[in-house]
């Protein structure tokens, strides 16, 4: 944020809870895509719970919230998965598709598409 009297992406998105709902809805229509689910398809009900939180985190603070994200890197979460550029298209397809369906305003959708597209570069994998 340029100015600092501007409300946060977390503020303006509607706090912990509401970034909260937009994680389980984005990681459900991943997790339940035919192209891409079987990244998660072996993990167990722990492993998601963890990782459903680490990304609850990761997102709350990013938009400038008072979460703390302890999880690794992108990067080095995502080494060896072999992401390509249209799965990674495919998530981002599902990222507007669930700020859609939540009734995210345009501001705040085009904020979380940049910031969760400016990730791409370390969590893809170049062949």
């Amino acid at each position: 944020m340029s100015n600092s009297s501007e409300a946060s992406l977390y503020e303006r998105l509607g706090g912990y809870d509401a970034i909260a709902a937009i994680t389980d809805e984005f990681r459900d229509r991943l997790m339940n895509d035919p192209k891409i689910g079987y990244y998660w398809a072996a993990d167990s009900l722990d492993t998601k719970r963890r990782d459903r939180q680490l990304t609850v985190d990761f997102l709350c603070e990013a938009a400038g919230g008072p979460t703390f994200y302890t999880g690794r890197n992108m990067q080095t979460s995502h080494v060896g998965l072999g992401i390509t550029d249209s799965e990674y298209d495919l998530l981002m397809e599902h990222c507007i598709g669930t700020l859609e369906k939540l009734e995210v305003a345009e501001a705040e959708k085009a904020d979380v598409c940049a910031f969760i597209n400016s990730l791409r570069d370390e969590i893809i994998e170049k062949q």
